[in-house]
């Protein structure tokens, strides 16, 4: 039997006929299904979940086939964790189930018709590493392992019996089978699995893998689907997820590293200057790099939105004249600034949100990200969204200077740690605050404004990801020539973040909760997750997390981490100051 329960959920009739993981059999009233359950994001539906239609543009037709396809690359995962414990491995097959992840994250991918198409894609995948496993059973002399309900899964033939099969392996479903507390902490491992899945499609598109992290991937969906749920033992697969997220974090610190040089210092212009203009959001550096060199000496001014604010910070990128600064700020506030960029868009993974008429025919989206009715990249020919340019007004004025300072990597950081340090000895730094994360739009976010310009003067901010924005470019100053605001990078370089508390624990002799540090972070979508678990993972404890918690951590479930790491809600700015200062 399945974890999941779902072995024998059958449509009939108005009712599910369901058989739970003690074998009992009963029906659900179709009419009391919601139409969609979703709970993966911070901004969720009231704090439980989305129910009718997902906050972040979700609608339900979107949320059932993006539920099949997780679902499907489970049924993959049965195999290729088998196959390759026989030897057998499907480098293409790897790639597919990362991609298939990856697509499931908020606002990747709300395309039916591409969502359709990779579960379709997918079910030939099981096909496909289901042979090549029998194949490899034989060769060996063993049994094969019976399959479980995602390894037999057959996609309808319609798109209506496809919806139909989403709401039979929907989380309210598997809520109704196993419970909220394992079901919650099985999504803990799968948001988990999606944001290392993010992760390593960045550091493939850049020519760097690790094989073990593929046939991780296998095992832990495998893992929910074939071993029976607890407590225990899905808490101890969440920390592995983020030991493996650490993994990869390093892959695409090297990927980026490796191909663009190490993030330097750089002041950066945020205001727009005279002239045709592309502005670029998301994470792939890759795609970035190729419209500026398809937009070379075209008289086009390239800028960066969002979490591609730290392009800018790196040598082989900010070496093209024409990326000239960046535009607006974090993925939440698109609609207006999108509205207001005289100039074509270009995507190029989360976040996208559902386009207003006024720039939906100079949006464009590349890799995975897709939206209904958008054009979109897939061959690396930018000449569409170049021609969107040159045909859109662009800026008319150059707009009053403003500027901020970014490129604060570990690289960075570690050149100076030596007057870092003696600055802490001799107590003109007291203190680090990491303030950083996910940016959103629900009411409360303002919280880390207002404590970052509480902070005293005597202590230095680390920031990265999209929640910069709340504050960077506010003015901090500088104590001892180092500045009180430090731009580590995307997201991904929390990275950068671990490193330096590791080198500085390790010159004061100490671990990381013995550091005058503390961690708040903000937290939005599936790679926040799998950052999470990787400081859990390393065992850093005392960690605030807001502007709330996660809808699919249980009270019980929450209880635990309390217990093992101590991890809290924000409160108050004063407050939470108070007690992180002692």
């Amino acid at each position: 039997m399945p974890s999941d329960g779902t072995k024998s959920v059958r449509p009939g009739g108005s009712a599910w006929n369901i058989v739970g993981p003690t074998g009992r059999s009963f029906n659900c009233d179709k009419e009391k299904v919601m139409e969609m359950f979703c709970y993966q994001c911070e901004q969720t539906a009231r704090g439980r979940g989305c129910t009718y239609m997902g906050i972040c543009g979700k609608d339900p037709t979107t949320a059932a086939l993006q539920d099949l396809l997780v679902y499907a690359t489970k049924g993959v995962s049965f195999y290729a964790n088998r196959a390759a414990h026989l030897g057998v491995r499907d480098r293409d097959i790897d790639l597919a189930v990362v991609e298939a992840l990856f697509t499931t994250i908020t606002n990747v991918n709300f395309d039916p018709d591409r969502l359709e198409a990779r579960v379709r894609d997918m079910a030939g995948c099981r096909d496909r590493i289901r042979e090549l496993y029998l194949a490899a059973c034989l060769d060996k002399g063993v049994t094969a392992d019976a399959p479980v309900a995602p390894a037999l899964f057959v996609p309808a033939a319609t798109r209506e019996a496809l919806l139909a099969q989403g709401e039979g392996i929907s989380i309210t479903t598997r809520k109704m089978l196993a419970g909220d507390d394992l079901t919650g902490l099985q999504e803990v491992v799968t948001y988990g699995l999606k944001g290392l899945a993010a992760y390593a499609d960045h550091a493939l598109i850049l020519g760097r893998e690790d094989p073990e992290v593929f046939a991780f991937i296998h095992e832990a969906l495998d893992a929910l689907v074939s071993v029976p749920p607890t407590v225990d033992g899905l808490l101890g697969l969440a920390m592995r997820v983020g030991a493996v997220n650490l993994k990869v974090m390093a892959l695409l610190d090297g990927a980026n590293t490796g191909a663009y040089g190490n993030p330097e210092p750089t002041r950066v212009r945020v205001t727009p200057v005279k002239g045709k203009a592309i502005l670029v959001s998301g994470h792939d550096l890759k795609e970035l790099e190729g419209l500026l060199e398809q937009t070379a000496g075209k008289g086009i001014n390239v800028y960066t939105h969002g979490e591609m604010l730290p392009a800018l910070s790196y040598p082989g990128l900010k070496k093209h004249p024409h990326l000239v600064g960046n535009y607006g700020s974090a993925w939440q506030n698109q609609l207006e600034e999108f509205d207001a960029f005289p100039g074509a868009i270009l995507m190029t993974t989360n976040c996208i949100q559902a386009p207003s008429e006024a720039y939906q025919a100079r949006i464009f989206t590349a890799g995975l990200v897709a939206w209904p009715n958008v054009a979109h990249i897939a061959n690396g020919n930018f000449q569409p969204v170049i021609d969107a340019a040159l045909a859109a007004p662009g800026f008319t004025v150059d707009v009053p200077e403003q500027w901020i300072t970014i490129g604060f990597g570990h690289n960075a950081v570690l050149n100076v740690a030596g007057t870092v340090i003696d600055a802490v000895k001799s107590g003109a730094i007291k203190h680090f605050f990491l303030i950083g994360g996910c940016d959103g739009a629900k009411p409360g976010r303002n919280y880390f404004t207002d404590l970052a310009s509480a902070v005293p003067q005597d202590c230095v901010i680390l920031t990265l990801a999209c929640g910069k924005y709340r504050f960077n470019k506010m003015e901090f100053g500088t104590i001892g020539g180092i500045p009180r605001l430090l731009d580590m990078g995307q997201c991904n370089d929390a990275y950068s973040a671990i490193q330096v508390a590791a080198a500085l624990a390790n010159a004061f002799g100490t671990d990381v909760n013995g550091l005058p540090l503390s961690m708040v972070l903000s937290w939005y979508e599936q790679k926040a997750v799998a950052i999470l678990l990787t400081l859990l993972h390393l065992g850093i404890k005392n960690i605030r997390l807001g502007p709330s918690l996660p809808a699919f951590l249980t009270p019980a479930a929450l209880g635990v981490l309390v217990q093992l790491f101590n991890i809290m809600p924000t409160t108050t700015v004063e407050a939470d100051l108070k007690a992180m200062l002692g």
